[in-house]
């Protein structure tokens, strides 16, 4: 094929030309020549695209911006390119990652919110348009090799499903490779991979030193070397993003045992400390001011003492989970420098996709499962001492206190999902791409957003914005390119009006000013206030921080800011606001599909990895689970349908050949209920009924078991688990994948020894409502918590 120009590259794909020369009857012919092939490239000099996105980093976490975690990799990769002060994302996760692979605003990529919350509305129905082509599409199409490593939290929920459909999926997005994980956390320990669309199970146990982030490196680094090995004149797309540090914060305790004792004087200090480091850096201006703690969050000198070893504890951990991350993507980088490509790769650090979280209450938690099903009661003083050397384990699954969160945000107010202040949307990045930028060691403070990555990728690579993808019309990006910036530090902006709207927190960016209003506190399940009821704040151009509302003396220029943040609104789907809570956690009066509808659901013995989202939901209700199986001479062991894992779940099984039903309550307790003899050999129904107690929610009941119709065996479950097992863990038919449920058995060896030919879950049709007592507040904070 001939060289493509910039005209050519406006259509995708490119459209091939058709052979127009004349026409010989034999190959012998001496005339009988033809132009050679030509495979599909970029424009020459097009360099390889890392980008490296963290999960729930804030601005003052990563030594690179000043903070307490040490990041040599970040450090390095900025002392040898460009840290961006002024970056900015949309305080959230599914958002800001659809925000960054398509160049778009996350409400006209339909990704107003998480996936698990999506109504019709445009803004917020999760459904990326087809005009919006994503990033690696583009690439792919002009010639890249693309692969995804890590999270995707894109995927609309009625989707995730083993049987898709798959466009909303990476391979769907334009990757040609993708591992990693679907949804909004996982157990890295014990995560649900897949490989493209396929789910595989981990290479190794965590007592073989298993750890999704060592893994993902090591897959991504294998695929680099394959793709260079085999295109080596073939530029690559690699987008990185592991789960960390997300919560569960999981780390090795190596790697938490260094931070051991660096925060006994808590995150009020630890502020001051970070915002002391960030001058001396030169990442904040010398006179920017440290914002003042929020009435909200409780200072650490009001903690109680005895808490306060396991506070400092939860910090540690995370502090030792970002350096393990850094330490992993550092091995990244290191591979691209021993492949001599590191110079000709253009790499993006963001260092989170929002603030830092604040979803982890207010005195943090060691199973966030605990936290988010509202039984914290549980989670008393006295157990979370009892188990603190067991944090950041594989027996946790725990998440830090909101003062933590708040302290990774300095200098900015508020965190996480809070988009009107920068403490939800400020987030370190770093440019590194030694063939392109000729200056090193550089900080640059120009206004810029996530969305401006992708126009930045497509000038280095020397690509249009394509005007039609696959036959449909694009819409224009919404980003601008940072390559102005590159090696221009004075350069003017040219980023100059953002909104932000996350849950009805919003604001305007605009030449400088800033007007803000929060609606809502992540960790407070308070009623909302009207809209018009919200106070707006004003901010100045000479005000960093956010430190010094002028609303009140220059309401002229809050209100013309105020009109901007409506007419943006309009513009980009923002409209309309929503801050329903029940309505949204309800698929059918948000207006999304939903897998499962109805009291009854029938699955087959091949079916697994199966999310809460494609189970009926047996919680708060009675409810039977009827199995047909075929049973070896040898006898019965293994598990016939699991729901969860070790920090919660049912699992109906074959222990000794007998039948067996564990309740796994919050991974505290395990109810277990045996059937007095073995199954016979030959063709079974096997049968559990629960009736529950009623009386509330989590409340607990009574398990018989059945053979044949014949009862075999019974036993109480004293309490359960009312909301929702895992935001990862998964149902599976003949085997219990990832974590077990029950200790009988192990990760390796769940897998049912004769065969389930069906299984049928029932719930009594009396207490088909009995969920609607879940308090609306208490659904939406779980959903929210997921992501």
């Amino acid at each position: 094929m001939p060289n493509r120009t910039t005209a050519d590259r406006e259509v995708l794909p490119i459209a091939d030309a058709p052979y127009d020369g004349p026409v010989y009857e034999d190959a012998k012919d001496p005339n009988a020549t033809f132009a050679p092939i030509e495979p599909l490239r970029p424009p020459a000099g097009a360099p390889n695209v890392l980008i490296v996105l963290l999960d729930d980093t804030g601005f003052g976490a990563s030594s690179a911006f000043g903070g307490p975690c040490s990041t040599p990799t970040a450090e390095r990769l900025a002392n040898e390119g460009l840290r961006y002060n002024r970056f900015h994302t949309t305080a959230l996760c599914s958002p800001t990652r659809q925000a960054l692979l398509t160049g778009r605003n996350h409400h006209s990529v339909g990704m107003g919110g998480i996936t698990e919350i999506a109504t019709s509305a445009p803004g917020y129905n999760s459904i990326r348009p087809n005009t919006t082509a994503p990033l690696a599409e583009t690439l792919k199409l002009n010639g890249y090799a693309t692969a995804q490593f890590g999270k995707c939290h894109e995927v609309p929920v009625w989707e995730t499903s083993p049987m898709g459909p798959f466009s909303a999926w990476p391979t769907g997005s334009g990757f040609e490779h993708f591992y990693g994980f679907i949804g909004g956390e996982t157990n890295q320990y014990a995560p649900a991979i897949y490989r493209d669309t396929v789910p595989i199970e981990q290479p190794k146990t965590v007592d073989e030193g298993y750890h999704f982030t060592e893994d993902m490196t090591d897959q991504a680094i294998d695929w680099i070397k394959q793709q260079k090995a085999l295109m080596p004149d073939k530029p690559f797309f690699v987008y990185f993003a592991p789960g960390a540090t997300h919560a569960p914060h999981h780390v090795p305790t190596e790697w938490s045992d260094k931070y051991q004792g660096a925060f006994d004087d808590g995150w009020d200090a630890l502020r001051e400390r970070t915002f002391a480091r960030q001058k001396e850096l030169g990442v904040i201006p010398p006179d920017a001011e440290l914002t003042e703690r929020p009435a909200e969050i409780p200072a650490w000198d009001d903690m109680p003492d005895d808490l306060k070893p396991v506070l400092a504890r939860q910090m540690e951990v995370y502090a030792g989970f970002l350096e393990h991350t850094d330490h992993h993507v550092g091995r990244l980088v290191d591979a691209l420098s021993e492949l001599e490509i590191l110079d000709d790769t253009l790499v993006y650090y963001v260092i989170g996709d929002n603030g830092a979280s604040a979803e982890g209450t207010p005195n943090g938690c060691f199973n966030e499962l605990v936290v988010l099903n509202g039984a914290f009661d549980l989670e008393t003083t006295e157990f979370m001492i009892s188990r603190i050397d067991d944090f950041g384990t594989p027996a946790a699954y725990n998440h830090y206190a909101v003062g933590w969160a708040h302290a990774m945000d300095t200098p900015y107010q508020w965190t996480k999902q809070i988009a009107s202040h920068w403490g939800g949307t400020r987030n370190g990045t770093i440019v590194h791409w030694p063939n392109g930028i000729q200056a090193r060691g550089e900080t640059r403070s120009q206004f810029h957003h996530v969305i401006d990555v992708a126009p930045t990728v497509l000038e280095a690579a020397g690509l249009p914005a394509p005007l039609s993808v696959n036959g449909v019309r694009q819409q224009p990006l919404e980003g601008v390119s940072m390559a102005y910036s590159f090696d221009d530090g004075s350069a003017a902006d040219r980023h100059t009006t953002q909104y932000f709207e996350m849950f009805c927190n919003r604001g305007i960016y605009h030449d400088g000013w800033t007007a803000v209003t929060r609606h809502s506190i992540p960790w407070m399940a308070t009623e909302m206030p009207a809209f018009e009821d919200d106070v707006w704040e004003l901010y100045g151009p000479d005000d960093w921080t956010q430190a010094h509302d002028r609303a009140a003396d220059q309401p002229e220029k809050l209100a013309e800011l105020q009109a901007l943040f409506m007419s943006e609104a309009r513009k980009y789907n923002v409209l309309p606001l929503d801050d329903r809570r029940f309505e949204r956690f309800n698929p059918d009066l948000a207006g999304r599909p939903q897998l499962v509808r109805g009291t009854s659901q029938l699955l087959y013995g091949s079916m697994g990895r199966l999310t809460e989202n494609s189970i009926v939901a047996l919680k708060n209700r009675s409810h039977a689970i009827t199995a047909e199986v075929s049973v070896p001479h040898g006898g019965a062991n293994g598990v016939i349908i699991s729901q969860g894992g070790a920090f919660g779940g049912f699992v109906l099984y074959a222990k000794e050949g007998r039948p067996a039903y564990c309740y796994n309550l919050f991974g505290l307790q395990q109810f277990k209920v045996y059937g007095g003899e073995p199954i016979p050999a030959g063709e079974h129904q096997v049968r559990m009924e629960f009736t529950y107690d009623g009386g509330g929610l989590g409340k607990g009941g009574t398990v018989t078991l059945y053979v044949d119709g014949a009862e075999v065996g019974q036993g109480r479950v004293d309490g359960t688990v009312p909301m929702l097992f895992s935001a990862d863990e998964t149902t599976d038919v003949g085997s219990d994948t990832a974590t077990p449920v029950s200790d009988d058995y192990g990760p390796r060896d769940s897998a049912f020894t004769g065969t389930v030919r069906w299984v049928q879950l029932d719930i009594d049709e009396a207490a088909e409502d009995a969920d609607h007592l879940v308090p609306p507040e208490e659904r939406f904070r779980i959903a929210m918590a997921r992501q």
